[in-house]
């Protein structure tokens, strides 16, 4: 596991500071896949990382890479453009959970069905932060919000068993609280050949933690601590005693094979059965 501070090679500093609120974990999750990004040594320069629209999707423009900030919900079908047409690319998505899970639902599934070669970290804080606090599918039910002040109605997605079921190769969950964990869990993602989903809990005290009362940044980390489970734990228990849970790990990993690998071999047949005729 990378231990150093190399990491701001990989920053536009000159667009510093960033827009996040005081306390926002964003900028723990990008901390930890920089590290990621520097222990596997990958060549900035075939590095294309995407994103839609939200608080987290703002990060493109602070590293520097080649990036892409899309439009809502559609940073996955850009990356899905960008690694067809260059598949030695190594194409990452940063994408917020309602960006993802909503408006993008039917492009991540896809994504996930065809287990194209993207690595796509969802930055989950359980509220849409830059639009003002409202539900999004992935506000835990009960949760308030300003679209919700009395509680959440709506069932949560649990956006792992969603990848798990459209398809995708490598699933896992890391929270900020611990991100040295996160980090290791970036790396294997990082290496995975096919659609690597990790979906990133992340803290918002401007809106999540303040109209939920769960207090500020600190409080709100003691409270990933409190509720984090891992998986191997989980399995051990009866699904009563980890519903509240957060449960933590890798939940899948496939070696199935990658879209692009795929789509070449079948673009070659073709041009062999043309030259046949």
């Amino acid at each position: 596991m990378s231990q150093n501070n190399g990491i701001r090679k990989y920053l536009r500093l000159e667009h510093y500071p960033t827009i996040w609120c005081a306390g926002c974990g964003n900028g723990q999750v990008v901390g930890a896949l920089l590290r990621a990004i520097d222990t596997m040594k990958l060549d900035p320069e075939k590095v294309v990382v995407v994103s839609g629209i939200g608080c987290s999707s703002r990060a493109s423009g602070y590293l520097n890479f080649n990036t892409l900030h899309t439009t809502h919900g559609r940073p996955v079908a850009y990356a899905t453009g960008v690694k067809l047409a260059n598949p030695e690319l190594e194409v990452i998505v940063v994408s917020g959970d309602g960006d993802t899970t909503a408006i993008g639902g039917n492009h991540f599934i896809h994504a996930a069905r065809r287990n194209i070669g993207i690595k796509m970290f969802i930055f989950n804080n359980s509220i849409y932060g830059m639009t003002g606090g409202q539900c999004s599918p992935m506000t835990p039910n009960a949760c308030r919000a300003t679209t919700a002040p009395h509680g959440n109605l709506d069932t949560p997605f649990d956006i792992c068993r969603i990848a798990e079921a459209a398809g995708a190769t490598y699933v896992a969950r890391g929270v900020t609280y611990a991100p040295v964990k996160l980090e290791a869990m970036m790396l294997k993602a990082l290496q995975h050949d096919g659609f690597a989903v990790m979906d990133c809990i992340t803290q918002c005290p401007t809106y999540f933690g303040r109209q939920n009362k769960i207090g500020g940044p600190v409080d709100m980390i003691q409270w990933q601590k409190e509720n984090t489970i891992s998986v191997e734990k989980a399995q051990k228990l009866p699904p009563h005693a980890i519903e509240d849970k957060i449960v933590t790990g890798i939940f899948k990993t496939d070696l199935r094979t990658e879209y692009t690998k795929l789509y070449r071999r079948l673009n070659d047949q073709c041009r062999k059965d043309e030259c046949g005729d």
